[in-house]
């Protein structure tokens, strides 16, 4: 913690809530991470596709984190809150009690989570209307966005549709919690429900789906008051969660941002001179942030309108004032490795080995495969195997929530080689999926030389350097891991007053660690990965034809 000879020092609090876990920061004026604390929360699962959070469990879990992290400090250095979300929805009545999310009734369990597919019947009816607000979500609305949930719990759960008071996206909640002003961010409303920031609402689109209600009441529960993140949220924080979070009441509170976009604002505007990167003199459009956990986001930003199929966007100041975003992105990543290494008959080998070591699951894995490659890169031991990873839809560029996963050359074999193998051939399936994204940026419009990585799984030497092989793109790493809770208190400082906007803290507070260079020389073998990788969907395609015909 700070010495007195630093008194004079400001501070932000970055409040990150992911789908295990609720993460905060304390972070300074250079960005840099001096106190970080981390709770987890629950998540149930009552059915197949079904995902559930409590916003009770998740506020609670924000209090312990953001307590922890300032405890020592003095007050009156901390000038600013800003908090970032998955995009789940939080349901409450009109005096914001939580409502059930589900047929148990049980209404604690108020949130239906961003990866939950329950809806997928009522998106696909959604996206049969071909209304033009689809067109700024890459032509087909994603299960994952908020119309299709909200039109699940009216057609299923009609007593819960009655009686809510305000459906939020959960940023946009933890704001409310914090000031009491129910304003909505301009990047959850234009990323996930449809609003766009030049028309507003389109009643014609709620009208078109059954959702006729939403509009009567002139966007009540949903959302009619919008700011910008990072924009001041009323008069800051309320007495009650002033004690609740342990910070000094009326601190200002900034209009919230998604996680992923979060991340996208703590890495992607950092000074790069002196790397010899291609973007350096570029405009930050050259940039793609890879934001990569549980699930993987790819934010990349225009001067103008670009609209690319099977990418969500172009939204209007969404993440960067002033900037048109793109996102594309990929429904499980983290989730799908260690559903594949967990689920191998040789795990608990590994587990055992990797304990005995005392590293990590995925450090022991990495080393191992150093172990077998031989004379081998590591990267070519996959020649025979090969995945195709959508193993929970595909997000983009394909926007086909029914694909399933592949994977390509299995043998008999049970031991940690095979599993250390297919792990490898997942990283690698998830590479080309990021491949496949850029390259549908980029045919577009998007002209993309660098991918600034940060998450969980940026941590993962083995998962960044195959990104940067198999793109062919240099990868940045930032020097603060935690780019997301950094994104957050950018936020914070930004609604302080402190920066003049958010591209002057990005600039200030975004710092780079690490450059990782791809091998040119192994190009070729991953240009043929690439074809296969192709070719796997293309196949799937035809025996789903062959067996519906």
């Amino acid at each position: 913690m700070p010495g007195e000879k630093q008194a004079a020092v400001k501070y932000y609090v970055g409040v990150d809530v992911g789908s295990a876990s609720v993460r905060a920061a304390l972070v300074d004026g250079s960005g840099m991470v001096v106190a970080h604390a981390e709770q987890p929360i629950q998540v149930w699962e009552p059915r197949p596709d079904h995902y559930e959070q409590s916003s009770a469990d998740i506020w609670a879990a924000c209090c312990s984190a953001t307590k922890e992290v300032v405890r020592g400090v003095d007050a009156r250095q901390i000038r600013g809150l800003g908090f970032d979300a998955t995009c789940s929805l939080v349901v409450v009545d009109k005096q914001f009690q939580p409502l059930a999310v589900n047929c148990e009734g049980q209404n604690h369990r108020n949130v239906i989570m961003w990866m939950d597919h329950r809806a997928a019947s009522q998106v696909e009816r959604i996206n049969a209307t071909q209304h033009r607000v689809l067109n700024y979500v890459g032509g087909a609305m994603s299960v994952e966005m908020q119309p299709p949930k909200l039109l699940w719990i009216k057609e299923n759960l009609p007593e819960s549709w009655e009686t809510v008071g305000y459906f939020f996206d959960l940023p946009d909640f933890l704001s409310w919690k914090a000031t009491g002003v129910t304003a909505r961010s301009l990047c959850t409303v234009v990323c996930k429900w449809t609003y766009t920031s030049d028309r507003g609402w389109d009643d014609s689109f709620w009208k078109m789906i059954g959702l006729e209600d939403l509009v009567k009441d002139k966007y009540e529960k949903i959302g009619n008051h919008v700011l910008s993140p990072g924009e001041a949220v009323g008069r800051g924080l309320t007495p009650e969660a002033a004690r609740d979070l342990g910070l000094p009441g009326g601190i200002a509170v900034a209009a919230s941002l998604i996680d992923a976009h979060a991340g996208g604002l703590g890495v992607i505007g950092a000074d790069v001179r002196g790397h010899n990167l291609p973007c350096e003199n570029q405009p930050i459009t050259s940039r793609v942030a890879m934001i990569c956990g549980t699930s993987s986001c790819h934010m990349g930003v225009s001067e103008s309108p670009i609209f690319v199929p099977g990418v969500w966007g172009p939204y209007f100041s969404a993440m960067v004032p002033g900037l048109w975003l793109n996102e594309g992105g990929q429904s499980a990543t983290g989730k799908l490795i260690d559903h594949v290494v967990r689920g191998h008959v040789a795990f608990p080998e590994l587990e055992a080995k990797a304990a005995a070591s005392a590293h990590s699951i995925y450090t022991y894995l990495n080393s191992h495969l150093d172990l077998i490659k031989k004379s081998l890169p590591v990267g070519f031991l996959t020649v025979d195997l090969h995945v195709w990873p959508d193993f929970h839809g595909n997000r983009s560029p394909l926007t086909d929530l029914t694909l399933k996963g592949m994977v390509v050359g299995l043998t008999l074999s049970r031991g940690l080689d095979e599993l250390a193998l297919i792990y490898l051939a997942t990283i690698q399936a998830i590479a080309l999926g990021t491949r496949h994204i850029l390259e549908a940026m980029q045919a577009a419009g998007h002209d993309i030389s660098t991918l600034f990585l940060c998450g969980g799984l940026s941590k993962n030497p083995l998962f960044v350097q195959m990104h940067a092989d198999i793109t062919g793109k240099p990868v940045v790493l930032s020097k603060e891991v935690e780019s997301v809770l950094v994104g957050a208190a950018i936020l914070g400082a930004c609604a302080s007053g402190d920066f003049a906007s958010i591209q002057e803290a990005m600039a200030k507070m975004g710092k780079i660690g690490r450059v990782v260079q791809p091998n040119h020389e192994h190009k070729r073998f991953y240009d043929k990965k690439y074809k296969v990788f192709l070719k796997l969907v293309e196949h799937q395609r035809e025996y789903r034809s062959i067996m519906n015909s």
